[in-house]
């Protein structure tokens, strides 16, 4: 690799290639898939996706690298290059000017620094979109899967699964990426859900009422919530939805902060 990574942009190509197979097999490509990669880099894994599937579009922000991109992947005639950054790209409208009407898949090792805007950038495309795979920090990745009452759930955890399925697939040693990351990673899948995990009657409202208690997690979740709920409505919402007014919200699943969110609409 001529092409030195580029630290703001929180390049770590992932150079390992018996790690870019077991990527490729965990995916269950099929050849009528469509896939986005994120950050296509010199286009060597992207080659890869293309020989299992019907189109690859290739994104890539980094200038640098479209010359090498452009001619690893010249030979692909199902492989198109998008040059642009991932957060400024309108999915819907893309699929709608290619005229494509089925839902894609999404592959990308992404930016670890990113992780949580690029998810959140997809979450808004999740019509569109059946499932994500990506490379993320594995600490990130715990986050994203975790239950209640383990030290890694909070409310993006919430957020996440309130949308997805998602679940770590395997781990990835540092030594793996080029250069090496400080830390391991992990490889994650988000499957989009139909409809989402629980019933709300006001999502403006379950998610603030999530994003508070969380703010404050080593306090209750009565004290953490008193403020955004009066303390004689919150007591009767714990209270009728079983919940004991003394826990703390990494205790309280998604379900459970669905029904006091809906008692308090």
């Amino acid at each position: 690799m001529h092409i030195k990574p580029k630290k703001s942009l929180g390049q770590n190509f992932l150079v390992d290639k018996n790690i870019q197979k077991k990527i490729i097999n965990a995916c269950s490509l099929t050849h009528e898939d469509i896939v986005l990669e994120i950050g296509a880099g010199l286009g060597v894994f992207s080659g890869q996706l293309a020989s299992k599937v019907k189109q690859v579009y290739a994104l890539e922000i980094d200038q640098r690298l479209y010359p090498d991109l452009e001619r690893n992947l010249g030979f692909y005639n199902n492989c198109q290059i998008i040059k642009s950054d991932i957060l400024k790209f309108n999915l819907n409208k893309f699929l709608k000017d290619n005229g494509i009407k089925q839902k894609i898949k999404v592959i990308g090792n992404i930016p670890y620094y990113i992780s949580s805007p690029i998810i959140e950038h997809l979450i808004n495309y999740k019509d569109n979109i059946s499932i994500v795979f990506m490379t993320v920090q594995k600490e990130f990745g715990r986050r994203v899967v975790s239950k209640p009452g383990s030290k890694e759930y909070g409310s993006f955890s919430c957020f996440v699964q309130y949308y997805a399925l998602g679940k770590i697939i395997f781990e990835i040693k540092q030594g793996c990426f080029k250069p090496s990351p400080k830390v391991d990673s992990c490889f994650l899948s988000l499957e989009f859900r139909d409809r989402p995990a629980v019933q709300v009657d006001n999502e403006k409202l379950f998610f603030k009422l999530i994003r508070t208690a969380f703010n404050q997690r080593r306090k209750t979740l009565r004290n953490s919530l008193d403020g955004l709920i009066c303390l004689e409505a919150l007591e009767k919402s714990l209270d009728e939805s079983g919940i004991d007014k003394n826990v703390r919200p990494e205790d309280i699943s998604l379900e459970q902060f669905a029904n006091l969110s809906n008692f308090c609409s």
